[in-house]
Formats: C-alpha cells, structure tokens, sequence
C-alpha cells in the first residue's frame, strides 16, 4: 500500500544542494568554454607546457615576464597567426606535413622551430621517499640524445644535415649574437647549414646550434618571407638551458630577433606534440544542428526544477517487494541455489574464499594452496592439509559430503586462530 512518508530533506538542504549543483554546473561550462577541461599537457614531453628538463614551460614564463603575451596552442588555427609561432617539433614528425606548415608560415609570420633532442622517461616509483617527495609533476630523467634525421628530407630552402658528438672532458662552450657560454651537457646537437641559411650561434667545435634560413638571392623565399630560424641545440632554450643567465639572455634574443624585435604576441604550438583540439564543445551546443537540441534541454531543465518546487506535499513512498536485510539476502540466496539443486557448484568458490581467509590469517603473499600447505604443516603438524579439505569439497556431491567437507574446511581456519 502507498503511504505519505515525510521529506528526507528539508527545504533549505534542497536549495543548497540545488544552489551547490548550480555553481558547479556553471563552472563546468566556463572551464569548458575557456577550454581548460583539466588535461595541462604536463607529460614530460618537449613542449611549452612541460616543466620537465627538456620542456619549455620556463620560455613561455619567461617571455610572459618580458612583457611579452604568451598563447599556448592547441589549435592548428595558430599556424595562421600573424605573430612569431614556436614550434616544437616531436621526434618522429610527418615531414611533408611539418613542410606543409612552413611554407604555410612564409606567408603568415615569423617562426621559431625549437628540434627536439632528448629521449626521456618519468621518474620510477621505486624510488626512496625522501626523494620521491621532492619530485614534482612532469619532471624526467633525460636519458640520450638523438639528432633528428629527418631535418635533411625537409625541402629547400629549409632542409640540412643535423648530428651529435660527446666532448670528451666538458661541455662545449657557444656563441652568437653578441652572447657566448657554456653548453649544459656534453652530448651536443648541432647542425650544417646548407646553402640559403646562416649560423646565429655555433659551438666551439664550428657546429652550428642555431640556423637562420635566408633563402638564395632572388629566389621567392629571399624576397618575400617572413623570418623562419631552426634552434639546432634545444638545451640553449629549454628548461635544462635556461638555469644559466647567459643562455636565458640568448633564448630571449631569439623570440626578440625572430619576432624583427617589435613583438608583442608569441604563440607556442602544442598541436604537434598530440594536444591539438578543434572548437571546445560549449562552443559546439551552441551552433547548428546542435543549438535546437541545447534549447531544448534547457527548457526541459527549468520545467523540471519548476515542477520540483511547486510539487504539492511529500512523495508518495512505496513499502519494498522484498524485505531487507542481510538474514532475508542471504535466505532468499540459499533457496535459489537449493531449489536449483545446484550445490555442488558452490565448492569451488568456496576453497577460494577459505585460501584468501587462510592467507591473511597465515601472513602469506599469495592464496597459493602449496604454500598454505606448508605453513599449515608447520603450525599444525598432526592437522590435514588444506589440499586434502579442498579435494574432499571438490569431489563431495551429496549435500551432506559437501556440508561435511566445508565444515572441515572452516574447522582448520579456527584450529589456526586459537
């Protein structure tokens, strides 16, 4: 029978939950539209969300503290920009595509390609706590270096030759453009410029870590392009580089001599290291076909919170079909499986049940039944073995065997907690 039960909740728990689910929905729809839905792309990798040592986050921070404004972009829109584009390239990057977007940018602005160089991985678990809690989200161990090959298929007037060498004592010191220092690692990337481009900065071997391509006299790119320079050697800019002044103070005369030094925007690409996205989905429920549907989900919306409100007395509770409790579970279980006459199916799951009681009750890593064995010989030499229990279950059909053989089985695990 239906009976009036009173409200659960009153009337001012309802409105805070209500008020409490409103604020959330709404921030929930802002963070989307501004399209911030929790991923920060702090993975580790070489891009400009990274704080790991061959991320570069530090560049971005540091442009934005030069007054610079600073876009990270996970649209390929940003290859269209009229401002100075960073890009970050990944190891292993579709070279016709990546060409694509560079004749694209001839035409755009001007665009800074940062090459990548180190292979890197996550720090372990294993590590000891105390060194454990001191490191932070998204930093990673650099394990070797690697030239990117595929910078000799890219087509002229971008393409050339890229290696790696390792001093044999120390680092390798730099210079160019009025700066000069001392490398971070003694495994160096560094390029040879082809015909049509010029080295900004080199290594004290004569590598060429920064190349400017010019383009041939006469030639289109000469003429008309927008300026377009390729760092050979990252760690002149990521975050390993920029923990030295000098090379913090060369990394911010490149974004200042790409951008023709009167800058004002800087945009760095994450589309290529896998963070690209299209228009955020707040954007999407409100354009065609998709703004009907929206519409009428927010009327349906304001008709059901309308109706809660102005719902005439409490609900109607109805007394359950079955009664609770565990006792009624467990009885309504047992007539299931005896009218079944399914009880032999039950021994199986039931040895298991008894190995992992008689594994925390011995100490033991796993519910492995030799090992029970043993510790059960151990602590009660004259008992039966736990294996002897379960085969006797196992092979019982008659209900009365089968209730026998797992008492047996639950006498062994009281014998043990005595």
């Amino acid at each position: 029978m239906n009976a009036r039960a009173p409200s659960p909740f009153s009337l001012r728990t309802v409105l805070g939950l209500v008020l409490f689910g409103t604020i959330a929905f709404v921030a929930m729809l802002y963070f989307i539209g501004a399209g911030d839905t929790g991923n920060r792309g702090n993975s580790g990798a070489a891009h400009a969300a990274s704080n790991g040592l061959n991320g570069y986050s530090g560049l971005a921070k540091l442009a934005e503290l030069e007054g610079l404004d600073v876009t990270l972009s996970r649209s390929p829109g940003a290859f269209e920009t009229y401002d100075l584009l960073v890009l970050t390239p990944p190891a292993y990057v579709d070279v016709e595509e990546f060409a694509a977007i560079l004749k694209q940018r001839e035409q755009y602005g001007p665009t800074l390609v940062i090459l990548p160089k180190w292979y890197a991985g996550a720090f372990p678990e294993q590590l000891p706590k105390e060194v454990r809690d001191q490191v932070k989200d998204g930093w990673v161990q650099l394990y070797e270096a690697n030239p990117p090959k595929w910078t000799a298929d890219l087509p002229k007037p971008y393409s050339f030759d890229s290696t790696e060498h390792e001093a044999k004592n120390k680092a390798l010191g730099w210079s160019g453009m009025a700066y000069s220092g001392m490398l971070p690692d003694k495994r160096t990337l560094a390029g040879v410029p082809a015909k049509g481009q010029d080295a900004l900065v080199e290594d004290t071997d004569g590598g060429a870590l920064v190349i400017e391509v010019t383009g041939e006299e006469g030639s289109n790119f000469y003429e008309n392009a927008h300026n377009m320079i390729f760092v050979v050697e990252p760690d002149l800019v990521n975050n390993y580089g920029l923990a030295d002044p000098a090379r913090a103070e060369l990394a911010m005369e490149l974004i200042r001599y790409a951008g023709y030094d009167d800058l004002t925007n800087v945009t760095f690409d994450l589309t290529l290291n896998g963070f690209g996205g299209s228009t955020n989905l707040l954007t999407l429920a409100f354009r065609p076909p998709f703004l009907a549907a929206t519409l009428c989900l927010i009327l349906a919306l304001l008709v059901i919170g309308w109706r809660a409100f102005r719902r005439f007395g409490p609900a109607l509770a109805e007394g359950p079909a079955i009664a609770f409790g565990k006792q009624a579970l467990i009885a309504n279980g047992a007539g299931l499986i005896l009218r079944a006459k399914r009880l032999r199916l039950l021994g199986e799951p039931y040895i298991a049940l008894r190995a992992r009681r008689l594994q925390a009750i011995l100490g033991l890593a796993r519910a492995d039944r030799t090992a029970i064995d043993l510790a059960v010989a151990r602590r009660l030499p004259k008992e039966r073995s736990f294996s002897d229990r379960a085969e006797a279950l196992r092979t019982a059909h008659r209900r009365t065997d089968i209730l026998r053989a797992a008492a047996a089985l639950k006498d062994l695990e009281r014998e043990l907690t005595k």
